[in-house]
């Protein structure tokens, strides 16, 4: 296998469910991190960083907050303590890919200056062009907007070639694989067929984004073996989300 990666800068989307440790049986969330996932995907970056390839991350705050507002909380609030979820997440991984020799920076978009640096896209680009893998806390910093959003933001603003979007599904369906056994799993798709089948693979704000500047999405299963590393080689069967308006395909 050659090892001439297909994207020189990337934005690697993660869940918050992602990091999370699940009950072998049920599939439920167990505690809010994995410490054997966490330390997989930290020691797979730092294998695609050695190929060349740098990494802006941006993690969501599910196995903390898991987008869940109590009767009681405001929801301008609620996405307040979401922001903070994703930074302990970031912090989390910061951690993990210093243990891997990296050395990650943790930027977010609300000023917490004590263990976190403002972000900065010029300064986030300086960072990456030198190898140094930028985590980026807290959203876009500001209410109703999600995580799939600012990641596009971020892609765009650090000149990403492709958004990598790990998932625990292999890919975009057309229906929920678990509840159909007759879904198709799609090899490319556009963001428009997405929108409009309604196959919610990004939120619809994130899609939009990204089909007017241009970006692509890879959908991907993060639980399978070197599948970060497969996905930057061209050898992922995840699915491909594209800007441009051509006809989907399937496998």
């Amino acid at each position: 296998m050659s090892e001439n990666v297909k994207y020189k800068r990337v934005l690697l989307k993660l869940s918050g469910e992602a990091l999370a440790k699940k009950d072998e049986g049920t599939g439920e969330q167990k505690d809010i991190f994995d410490d054997e996932i966490i330390k997989s995907i930290a020691s797979s970056i730092a294998e695609c960083a050695s190929l060349g390839t740098s990494f802006g991350i941006m993690i969501g705050a599910g196995n903390i907050w898991r987008g869940k507002y109590g009767k009681d909380v405001n929801r301008a609030k609620a996405d307040h303590m979401g922001m903070l979820a994703t930074t302990i997440n970031c912090l989390r991984m910061q951690d993990a890919l210093q243990k891997q020799g990296l050395d990650a920076v943790v930027m977010t978009a609300v000023t917490m200056t004590a263990f976190a640096e403002p972000f900065n896209y010029e300064k986030a680009i300086a960072y990456l062009e030198v190898g140094r893998p930028v985590i980026f806390a807290c959203g876009a910093g500001i209410p109703y907007i999600s995580t799939d959003t600012a990641g596009v933001v971020r892609a765009l603003e650090i000149g990403a070639d492709v958004i990598l979007m790990a998932k625990n599904v292999d890919g975009v369906y057309s229906a929920d694989p678990a509840i159909d056994k007759s879904a198709i799993r799609f090899k490319s798709i556009s963001y428009k067929e997405c929108l409009d089948m309604e196959l919610k693979a990004t939120d619809a704000s994130a899609s939009a984004i990204a089909m007017e500047r241009g970006i692509d999405t890879l959908v991907f299963s993060l639980r399978e073996e070197n599948s970060i590393k497969n996905a930057l080689l061209g050898y992922n069967k995840g699915t491909l989300i594209t800007a441009s308006d051509v006809p989907h395909t399937t496998y």
